[in-house]
């Protein structure tokens, strides 16, 4: 009589997915989770999370723990599953799990942009980098980009180095009422950014280069980071800052915005082109890192963050060329049909079988 091969186990830590803000490691865990089933039925999958969150489409094990609970809590109760793997969608590898692990890399921003980052935060993100560096035969990166940056900084083999793109998914949620848009004052042409109010986001370039243009507002829909940032904002008549929005709201943005601009120094991967793009909006991205990796020909780019009157010409064309915008329109919801979700997961899946089998 044969045998079956053992089924092997496969803990997730799923806690990035239970947070109450949502950026992108956070939509990352909730997408590529509730599809790892799917994508390798033939593994045993366990999810473990500190705190319980309605919506996640898989089974959780909610084990509480205040502070440090990737490092404290997440091992003891491994301890008592014995899984072949643990996989980490949000990158800290717990220092004293002693088995086999995975864990993905977004980005190195804390390398590239330090000045963004206090001293805490950066000794802390560089030690759990080269822990993942030690620990993880295999290492998934979200971008060609990012895999770069773990080559040149942590002098990774290329070939350790996995690179297995983020996806999206088309709008699930209507948007909300057009008269919300004029008890915002948005009763004009505006372009779109979204993403937390930080230095590296740059809002600032994208400020000075609307100032630059008539009749033009910028609308900054996402968390406030940076306190002075915020302010300088606020106190320019170009702008309006929102701060976290609620889907539908975000939907009638994206709806009724004329562009959507992503000014980032920095991107791991860009998801907020991907989300845009899916859209059919025209994108205005930085040519820097990843961004050019996911917009491909369909954005428009801008070379030099700290020249506004060029990055206001690019938008003023954004603006105005309506045979561009038509064309950039189709293009961009085909070149973003390309990047889901489910290939995501099937990616990952394919790199932890790589691992077990």
């Amino acid at each position: 009589m044969a045998v079956r091969p053992k089924q092997s186990t496969i803990a997730v830590d799923i806690n990035p997915a239970t947070r109450e803000v949502v950026t992108g490691t956070e939509t990352f865990t909730r997408e590529v989770c509730s599809r790892l089933p799917a994508a390798a039925p033939d593994l045993r999958w366990r999810f473990f999370a500190s705190r319980p969150r309605a919506g996640l489409g898989v089974d959780v094990m909610v084990v509480p723990f205040r502070r440090l609970w990737s490092q404290v809590r997440l091992p003891i109760a491994l301890a008592g599953e014995r899984p072949d793997l643990l996989f980490v969608p949000g990158h800290v590898v717990p220092f004293v799990w002693p088995g086999k692990v995975l864990t993905v890399v977004h980005d190195l921003a804390f390398e590239r942009h330090p000045g963004a980052y206090t001293f805490s935060d950066r000794a802390y993100l560089r030690l759990s980098t080269r822990w993942a560096v030690a620990r993880c035969r295999l290492l998934i990166a979200i971008s060609e980009s990012t895999k770069q940056d773990l080559v040149e900084f942590y002098r990774v083999s290329p070939d350790r180095v996995r690179v297995v793109p983020l996806g999206t998914s088309a709008p699930a949620t209507a948007p909300a009422p057009p008269a919300r848009l004029a008890e915002l004052g948005l009763d004009g042409t505006f372009i779109l950014q979204v993403g937390r109010v930080e230095p590296r986001k740059n809002q600032a370039a994208a400020l000075a280069a609307v100032e630059r243009l008539d009749g033009v507002t910028l609308v900054v829909a996402g968390p406030e980071r940076d306190r002075a940032l915020s302010e300088q904002l606020r106190n320019s008549t170009h702008s309006r800052v929102l701060g976290r929005v609620d889907q539908p709201m975000l939907e009638l943005l994206y709806k009724h915005s004329a562009a959507v601009v992503v000014p980032s120094l920095y991107e791991g991967f860009g998801l907020p082109v991907l989300e845009a793009m899916a859209r059919g909006k025209v994108v205005v991205a930085a040519k820097s890192s990843s961004l050019p990796e996911v917009g491909g020909e369909a954005a428009l780019y801008f070379h030099d963050s700290s020249d506004p009157d060029h990055l206001a010409s690019v938008l003023e064309v954004a603006i105005g060329d309506q045979a561009l915008r038509t064309k950039l329109a189709r293009m961009a919801k085909a070149r973003a049909a390309k990047f889901t979700w489910d290939k995501t997961a099937a990616g990952i899946a394919a790199v932890i079988n790589e691992l077990v089998s």
